[in-house]
């Protein structure tokens, strides 16, 4: 009965974590979504902690109790811009849980249900070897994108001479362990598969450069949910199973639809083998090229003047935490006939939905926020494009230089506007560490200082 109880509710809790998916993929829905998510998750928790099974609750309420904690201490002070490379993290943390509990249940077969110390079933070393090396890798995976995103070390592609002659060579040797250890059940052999999923995880991330973290990103959450699922078959938990399928296959969807916007081969992001092709970002400074810079009385001038007006918000944005009084200069705009929109770059912010998050979150209007497809052809018949803090996703060397490391991305289209506001703090390159050639444009003006105060600046002109 109680088997039965226990399968009907983790049941439910995969239906809601399915529901939690379908509110995510829209704006509208994604705060209804985020409750279904809650509530599965309750109903998950509290499901195993009643499990016949379970004989003692301290050291489990422990580590709910240092887990809440953490989680809720990191959740109030995290900011947005700091989104990616906390995702990045915890991904690493998904990982490195697998390979604990595929450790644990080899080494104590017995509390699974599994089998017994040398004679563990056939199936459970497969599923557990798998969940073992896939979580490795996720998890030195996730530490180096980490790394990258917080500057803790050069976002510039680290390439070596015969760098995937020996990533595949060290993948065939994981595979052969795994079903050497299948055969014989070797400690030795089990630690050893650990070892060097950790050390191909950290091979396949490093040559991937800074632009392209994005996409790596949800490629290993993609990997971390196929290292929960298969920790699931191991443990017999539907609900684990379940999750984990769910985040492995929208994690492999989500990195799909990342490299068709980027341009870049979805099985070059599963080996490892893209960004790494070039080892150096090209036009790395302004040498002696000039721009013509502007004041937020210029800006307001220009934009009020026009019939219509794009902006462009970036990741320098969501540093300055400009989205409000981005959307009252926006406001403002429509009060004196201006026709406004709003232009988001797939990757805007180095993770897809950041842009529309803060948009969201200053109440711009979803109607008038547009994917790069929608609105990219009609930056040619816009009076003005004013960009905050979007370097490398407006940068036209993607189209124009093939030694670019970000060659080959599509871009938001703004040099073709009649007017480039561009918002930034410097001429400094933008993540990719490539010049940006708009800077320099005729029709471009440049908007120094920082993005939020920039914009007040513009209101107060308005």
């Amino acid at each position: 009965m109680a088997a039965n109880l226990s399968a009907i509710a983790y049941l439910i809790s995969g239906v809601l974590f399915i529901m939690a998916l379908r509110g995510l993929s829209s704006p509208e829905t994604a705060r209804r979504g985020n409750y279904f998510g809650i509530a599965g998750m309750v109903i998950a928790i509290v499901t195993t902690i009643l499990n016949p099974n379970v004989l003692g609750f301290d050291l489990i309420i422990l580590g709910l109790g240092i887990g809440a904690v953490i989680g809720t201490v990191i959740a109030l002070r995290i900011q947005m811009t700091a989104m990616p490379q906390l995702v990045a993290a915890f991904h690493s943390l998904v990982g490195l849980a697998a390979v604990l509990v595929a450790a644990a249940a080899f080494y104590a077969p017995e509390s699974y249900g599994i089998g017994i110390t040398g004679q563990i079933k056939v199936a459970s070393l497969i599923e557990m070897s798998l969940g073992a090396a896939i979580g490795a890798i996720t998890f030195s995976g996730s530490i180096v994108a980490f790394a990258k995103l917080q500057g803790l070390v050069s976002g510039n592609p680290l390439v070596f001479r015969g760098q995937h002659w020996i990533n595949l060579l060290i993948g065939i040797v994981i595979v052969a362990i795994g079903v050497v250890f299948v055969l014989q059940e070797s400690v030795p052999l089990f630690w050893l598969l650990v070892g060097l999923s950790f050390v191909i995880g950290f091979l396949i991330i490093l040559p991937i450069g800074g632009a392209d973290m994005p996409v790596v990103v949800s490629m290993l959450n993609s990997y971390s949910g196929w290292a929960a699922a298969g920790i699931g078959f191991t443990l017999e938990n539907t609900a684990l199973i379940i999750t984990g399928a769910l985040v492995g296959s929208s994690g492999a969807i989500l990195s799909y639809i990342m490299c068709r916007a980027m341009n870049r081969s979805f099985i070059s992001v599963i080996l490892g083998g893209f960004g790494g092709e070039t080892a150096a970002a090209s036009g790395g400074g302004s040498g002696d090229k000039s721009v013509r810079a502007g004041s937020a009385d210029d800006a307001a001038f220009i934009m009020k003047n026009a019939g219509s007006v794009i902006i462009v918000p970036g990741y320098g944005l969501a540093v300055a935490q400009a989205q409000h009084v981005v959307r009252e200069m926006a406001d403002k705009l429509k009060e004196e006939g201006v026709r406004v929109r709003f232009a988001v770059h797939p990757v805007a912010g180095r993770m897809p939905g950041h842009m529309n998050v803060l948009l969201a979150e200053a109440n711009v209007s979803y109607d008038e926020v547009f994917e790069l497809d929608e609105i990219n052809s009609d930056f040619a018949t816009t009076d003005v494009a004013f960009v905050i803090g979007a370097n490398d996703v407006t940068n036209p060397a993607a189209k124009t230089d093939p030694q670019s490391p970000i060659y080959g991305m599509p871009i938001l289209d703004v040099e073709n506007s009649s007017t480039v506001l561009f918002v930034k703090r410097s001429l400094s390159p933008g993540y990719a560490g490539v010049d940006n050639e708009v800077f320099y444009r005729d029709n471009t003006m440049m908007l120094f200082g920082d993005a939020k105060e920039m914009v007040e600046g513009v209101i107060r002109a308005l």
